[in-house]
């Protein structure tokens, strides 16, 4: 049976009167929360930071022991081969408003530096931020395990755990990514024999950042529009399950990450609306059965299932 996940990276919020999960109009999410099973998971370890490299490898089944190295994540990104004793590192270039750069900003906002260690003084100048070293991601999986991305964290994290990297044309990680050509490359996948399809996206994140919220909202829109409905035609056709949550949060009042866990969604096809479950409390209006931080705040707090006992050895 395929598993596809779809990653809405930096999707949730910690807190506020309405996030941005409630206020945004997604029917077709809507009505797969009011068949599946909801969810809240814990994608970030405690005492490690909230971020795409510690979130997205957990959800790809290894839980990092530390800190992950983001350095190593941005090469492996864009494919970048390092020379034996050599090690890369991520270097944001902050602005004088103090912002970090977006997720998908290598060669922009952000830049990966490779070469012999220890990083060159120059890389610690006035607006230069390295990022530290970390855990590498193992080698865990193979072919069986796709991931359609653009060139980012959550690409470099699958390529370093040894699965299938999909960067279809068009693919930004930004708020005007091309979500049909994720759509098609999730299909493409699937087709060639892939057991676990993740999509990701990065518009969430991006627009958060950048303290849009209208922005945000509209990705989330789109993303009901354009690539829930493929993913669920996908899960129909081939007898699969659908997962659909955050990484992380990632609140557009401060622009920052947050650690809390997050809301998630389980849609199997064939599924019809569900009653009360001791997943999902009774007392929980049927209104409120959607993708949202307060839909799933009584429920356990449980973490991603890890693809062995020794992975975080």
């Amino acid at each position: 049976m395929v598993e596809l996940t779809l990653i809405l990276d930096g999707a949730s919020e910690a807190r506020g009167p309405r996030t941005s999960l409630e206020r945004a109009r997604t029917p077709n999410l809507d009505r797969l929360a009011s068949a599946g099973t909801l969810m809240r998971l814990r994608t970030v370890p405690p005492g490690l930071p909230a971020g795409s490299e510690t979130a997205i490898p957990a959800l790809l089944g290894w839980r990092a022991p530390a800190p992950v190295d983001r350095g190593a994540l941005e090469a492996a990104a864009i494919g970048l081969e390092l020379e034996r004793g050599w090690r890369a590192w991520r270097i944001d270039v902050i602005g004088a408003d103090g912002r970090r750069p977006g997720a998908g900003a290598v060669g922009g906002a952000a830049e990966a530096l490779s070469g012999p260690p220890p990083l060159p003084a120059a890389a610690r100048g006035t607006g230069l931020r390295p990022w530290p070293e970390g855990a590498v991601p193992p080698r865990l999986l193979d072919s069986t395990t796709a991931m359609v991305a653009a060139p980012s964290a959550a690409a470099g994290a699958a390529r370093l755990l040894g699965a299938r990297v999909l960067e279809p044309a068009g693919a930004t990680g930004g708020t005007d990514t091309d979500l049909l050509a994720k759509a098609e490359a999730a299909r493409e996948a699937a087709a060639a024999g892939a057991r676990r399809v993740f999509v990701h996206v990065g518009g969430p994140d991006e627009a958060a950042h950048e303290h849009d919220r209208a922005a945000k909202l509209a990705i989330l829109e789109r993303v009901d529009r354009e690539l829930v409905p493929p993913l669920a035609e996908l899960a129909r056709s081939s007898g699969a399950t659908l997962r659909v949550c955050p990484d992380h949060g990632c609140d557009p009042r401060s622009g920052e990450h947050d650690a809390a866990p997050v809301p998630c969604l389980l849609w199997r096809a064939g599924e019809s609306p569900a009653g009360p479950s001791p997943r999902y409390p009774s007392s929980v209006p049927d209104p409120q059965r959607r993708l949202t931080e307060r839909a799933v705040a009584a429920l356990p707090v449980i973490d991603p299932e890890p693809l062995a006992e020794a992975v975080a050895a």
